[in-house]
């Protein structure tokens, strides 16, 4: 399935997306306590934060920019490397200002990473191996998301929030430099345009971006919500359904990719949202906590599905046009991250179950939208 030239490139984005993972991850776990315990933020100056997280996801088209002056796997080092920096920073910095400063750092270089592994994936493997690879990077993900919280919670027992972060930022920017220094490109690959490339061609892929960042925005902020607020999920609880679901999709995840190969990515996102069609209606009206507990593990392994949105641009797309194409769709997918929160917040605020049966809504237009993707498998 993978060629021998393409071997380095599965193992450079193994590498580097391990480090993204593990720089995230670990700023995520932190961060908060850290906001609070040492910074001495208020919740309103931990929500701005939030807002400014992901603006840089809202700018990735801006890497096509960048892409004028530097060969786009260095990009994706160097992106790993500012992330490293930004997490070892930020325990340097316990004030209000300063981690709004290493929040902006450190999501830059994550967000431009994410942008340029989906373009690196989509470019150097073919449409029957990419489903393969995005699998083995999501897999990869579940396990060392488990691992990172491992470390830290053994480094906590003895170790300064402070230290904590540096070791964390250090293990990243060693990672990305010794990136930066490889090579795993070969010359198969079509040069890729270095301008914005929006065609009309790509709408659907589009629309099903932005919706996906939309269904995103209500698993993050008010799927925990849910558990914590109405149905009253201790730390611990929380802390263990983060590991059982990553431990699921330790192994879900490679067979979701084979799925895609196997049946298309219309069937595979058909499923994906009428699945969350589901899931959303038994968020705004189950009183039972196992059947939530049910439904945030099934959103989770859902969530996965996406990737078939990714190959299906692969499949329509002109080659030259995905790098550009996938940093516009990174920036369309943040769209709703910069309105879903406060809307959906205004909305819970006049009842918690209205933004779960607007996701239900949201998953029903999808599935609709989804039944444009050609079966390939008849062309």
């Amino acid at each position: 399935m993978i060629r021998d030239e393409q071997r380095p490139m599965l193992r450079f984005l193994i590498v580097q997306s391990t480090a993204s993972v593990v720089g995230l991850q670990g700023w995520m776990i932190l961060f908060n306590n850290f906001a609070v315990e040492v910074a001495g933020l208020d919740g309103r100056q931990v929500g701005v934060i939030g807002s400014v997280r992901e603006v840089p996801g809202f700018l990735a088209l801006l890497a096509v920019f960048v892409l004028l002056v530097i060969r786009e796997h260095r990009l994706s080092a160097l992106s790993v490397v500012v992330l490293g920096i930004g997490v070892g920073a930020t325990g340097l910095l316990p004030t209000y200002g300063g981690l709004i400063l290493t929040t902006l750092v450190m999501s830059f270089g994550f967000h431009y990473y994410e942008t340029t592994n989906q373009s690196l994936t989509l470019q150097y493997f073919s449409t029957a191996a990419s489903p393969h690879v995005f699998g083995r990077l999501r897999s990869l993900a579940a396990a060392t998301s488990i691992l990172v919280g491992l470390l830290i919670f053994i480094m906590g027992q003895a170790l300064s929030y402070r230290t904590m972060f540096l070791v964390i930022g250090v293990l990243v920017t060693a990672a990305g430099v010794w990136g930066f220094f490889q090579d795993p490109t070969h010359r198969d690959v079509e040069p890729q345009h270095r301008r914005m490339i929006v065609r009309r061609k790509y709408a659907l892929f589009y629309f099903l971006t932005f919706m996906a960042g939309a269904r995103r925005q209500i698993f993050i902020a008010f799927s925990v919500f849910l558990l914590v607020k109405v149905f009253a999920f201790s730390v611990t609880e929380i802390t263990l359904l983060f590991v059982v679901n990553n431990a699921v999709n330790y192994f879900l995840s490679p067979a979701i990719g084979r799925a895609i190969v196997r049946y298309g990515e219309r069937k595979v996102l058909s499923l994906e949202y009428a699945g969350l069609i589901l899931v959303f209606i038994l968020y705004a009206t189950t009183d039972s906590r196992w059947v939530v507990t049910l439904m945030y593990i099934l959103d989770h392994i859902l969530f996965n599905f996406a990737m078939a949105i990714r190959t299906y641009f692969q499949k329509v797309a002109d080659p030259k046009d995905i790098a550009p194409s996938m940093a516009v769709g990174f920036t369309i997918n943040h769209i709703a991250a910069v309105v879903m929160p406060a809307i959906g917040g205004a909305l819970w605020m006049v009842d918690y179950r209205i933004p779960f049966f607007a996701g239900a809504l949201m998953s029903l237009i999808s599935l609709l939208a989804v039944q444009r993707i050609p079966d390939f498998s008849q062309a």
